[in-house]
């Protein structure tokens, strides 16, 4: 009697080339498990076009800004691994170093030309609920946003990822931090962005993909501090050290689980984005099942 070969199934999944997301699915994506019957279709983009692309459900698996799911909670379910969220983790107001003391910050932002990863970023609506008053918004690349502000395109920029790190040696500094502000103001963590898996996915897959995502962190941190060629090729230019601080930082317990914390943190921003007007409630609630 022969056994008949099993029936892979591809699923599409999107994620960013950032080191905290590589260093999730490296194992994953690149078959250095078992995936079981699962196969993956991946493409590393920037959040924001993630974001933008979940508004039409491209992607069977993506990671997306939380402030994204808050919208598209119909399509997508929030899967409890792959998280990035935690404290001390926020997005930073930046602007170049040695100008005049900012007394009335609020004032400033009111007038000021203002760079931002993305209007559909977690970033964007923290810096929002924060800062009502402050209209003169324009998108840009993450990337860019240190040299634009640097070049005086922008009288300061909303940086995330590994800005956190690079800024003050760039010769820029802080204005806000939008993490300790957040903090402070709700007493939770940051819930930046999260796995999601689209809602026409049968649940006992949708639950495999979760498992998967937790066997292949754990597969990355069996060999950290070592970074495999998967994480360090799509970090570009980032030097080493500023990567693996980029893992330290964005790679948590809550990138294993949520848990009751997490999940606290994520309702916490889906009310106060509700309560201010920024978000209308959609779909059955962001969660899987």
């Amino acid at each position: 009697m022969t056994t008949s070969p099993t029936t892979l199934q591809t699923l599409s999944l999107g994620f960013s080339p950032c080191p905290n997301d590589t260093f999730i699915f490296d194992a994953m994506v690149n078959r250095k498990m078992d995936t079981g019957a699962l196969q993956f279709d991946y493409v590393l983009e920037d959040v924001e076009t993630l974001n933008q692309w979940a508004f039409e459900g491209w992607l069977a698996i993506t990671k997306l800004s939380y402030n994204t799911l808050l919208q598209v909670s119909d399509r997508y379910a929030l899967l409890d691994s792959g998280s990035a969220l935690g404290r001390g983790v926020g997005p930073l107001v930046i602007r170049k170093a040695g100008a005049a003391p900012v007394t009335d910050l609020a004032a400033f932002l009111s007038t000021a030309r203002i760079a931002i990863p993305g209007k559909h970023t977690t970033a964007n609506l923290l810096f929002s609920l924060a800062f009502p008053g402050a209209k003169d918004k324009t998108e840009v690349l993450f990337s860019e946003i240190e040299d634009k502000v640097l070049k005086g395109e922008f009288d300061c920029g909303l940086v995330i990822h590994e800005s956190r790190f690079t800024y003050q040696q760039r010769g820029l500094e802080k204005l806000i931090d939008m993490g300790d502000w957040w903090e402070q103001t709700s007493g939770s963590a940051i819930p930046l962005g999260g796995i999601c898996i689209r809602r026409d996915v049968p649940m006992e897959t949708a639950l495999q993909v979760e498992q998967l995502i937790r066997k292949s962190l754990q597969y990355s941190w069996k060999s950290y501090p070592a970074l495999s060629d998967f994480v360090t090729r799509h970090a570009q230019e980032m030097e080493e050290e500023v990567m693996r601080r980029h893992i330290n930082l964005y790679v948590n317990e809550y990138s294993d689980s949520l848990g009751a914390e997490g999940r606290r943190a994520v309702d916490t921003l889906f009310a106060k984005a509700r309560e201010n007007g920024l978000i209308q409630a959609s779909g059955p609630g962001v969660y899987l099942g």
